[in-house]
């Protein structure tokens, strides 16, 4: 999402590092570049006045202009004052000090709020919670069967009441919960396309009946300033406790989510990664710092391979490799848990520096090219997979016409195994 604002600060830190020395006049004339890079990437532009004020304040103090490493101290208070500017840290969900708690989720039509409930359900459930997600919005068609669908997807309950109005299900939904044993309630409220005066009178009349824990504000991040004004509007008529933003995955701008915070108050404490409903991760202000400044995020790479990757897999996969006799079903194997990790270009940006290693356009060349290689594999008989010298002139045309690819592109694959095998070998022994 942030790959122009990266490109662009990058640029001006590498113009400044080219300077010899820093003076105030480079120094100022960086923080021009660092202000319409900003500016460009739908930051709003009091926050942006705001933190350039910030950092010259303190880039243009004498122990920075006349330290060993000027650039690099530029690059930390940046760093610092994005984190600062973002919320600093995560905030965790409120919990209730007695069950159930009750987590609210408003917002306008369209932006994801039916999927992030589910998302959010499924990340209580994995962490011990029985959730309960209620369908409050009686209106847009099919809302409730989707909520419910949703929470089928999820392994968890649900709970609908036809025919009565959003305010007594919601009121209703507490005593449900109590009789099913859940200890988190979340309802997913109605939205319209536009903020009106009858979905901001229902939103507070549910806010009124039930005093939840949490009211999260939904907002897809590829709408800009538009989800800034929206939840500027949401805040001024409820407590908003936090946002969640959607479609951190998507090529706009990002600009919504560095303005938020300032412009309402209110910490971020989700973003939305993908479709999938395992795509939603606590929002960790200093990891998206480093994301945009080129640094990488290699805690969130940890917790995500250690969330998604089987260990005893992983275990037996390490002792072939020590042994030297793993095979093309172990290859295929860890491209799947790979896989499972996101898209390689969400990879590549939380793998420190190489971002500026990779093309533009090169990850999805690589995730296109991971799913060529599985098609081949897959073509292969059990046999072929196991022993892959047995794979002569016939048996490769045979996988090519099977995999819809060329023979040259299973050669390929063939010899960038062996390469790897032989690789393996000696990394083991050293």
């Amino acid at each position: 999402m942030f790959e122009s604002l990266t490109t662009k600060l990058e640029k001006t830190f590498k113009n400044l590092r080219g300077q010899g020395r820093l003076t105030e006049k480079n120094m100022k004339d960086g923080l021009e570049q660092i202000r319409l890079a900003l500016l460009e990437a739908d930051v709003n532009y009091k926050v942006a006045k705001k933190f350039i004020a910030e950092v010259q304040e303190k880039a243009l103090g004498q122990e920075v202009l006349q330290s060993i490493h000027p650039t690099q101290q530029v690059v930390k208070i940046v760093h610092d004052e994005l984190v600062k500017i973002m919320g600093e840290k995560n905030e965790p969900l409120r919990r209730a000090s007695t069950p159930p708690t009750q987590i609210m989720m408003v917002g306008l039509q369209g932006q994801g709020k039916t999927t992030t409930a589910g998302k959010l359900a499924l990340l209580l459930r994995k962490k011990g919670a029985k959730p309960l997600l209620v369908a409050a919005d009686i209106y847009r068609p099919a809302a409730v069967d989707q909520l419910v669908r949703v929470a089928q997807q999820a392994q968890v309950e649900s709970f609908s009441l036809p025919g009565a109005n959003p305010v007594d299900i919601c009121v209703m939904a507490r005593g449900e919960a109590q009789m099913r044993g859940c200890d988190t309630i979340i309802y997913d409220t109605a939205g319209r396309l536009h903020v009106d005066e009858q979905m901001m009178a229902e939103v507070r009349a549910i806010s009124n009946q039930v005093n939840p824990d949490e009211i999260l504000f939904v907002a897809n991040a590829q709408t800009g300033q538009d989800a800034v004004r929206s939840a500027k509007e949401f805040h001024e008529n409820l407590p908003l406790t936090g946002v969640v933003l959607t479609q951190m995955d998507g090529d706009a701008r990002g600009g919504a989510a560095i303005s938020l915070i300032e412009v309402t108050g209110c910490p971020i404490k989700f973003a939305g990664t993908g479709e999938k409903l395992d795509a939603l991760e606590p929002f960790h202000p200093e990891r998206l710092a480093g994301q945009i400044l080129g640094m990488g995020d290699v805690v969130s790479l940890v917790e995500k391979a250690q969330e998604v990757v089987d260990r005893e897999q992983a275990a037996k996969f390490q002792e072939k490799m020590r042994k030297a006799n793993w095979d093309l079903e172990d290859f295929l194997a860890q491209m799947q848990q790979l896989k499972k990790m996101g898209s390689m270009g969400d990879l590549i940006k939380k793998i420190p520096g190489a971002g500026k290693l990779m093309p533009k356009g090169m990850e999805d060349m690589a995730g296109d090219e991971m799913k060529h290689m599985e098609a081949i594999i897959y073509s292969m008989t059990p046999k072929e997979r196991q022993n892959p010298k047995v794979i002569n002139g016939s048996r490769r045309r045979r996988i090519a016409t099977g995999s819809g690819t060329q023979v040259q592109d299973v050669n390929a694959l063939l010899k960038d195994f062996e390469k790897m095998k032989k690789m393996m070998k000696q990394m083991m022994k050293g």
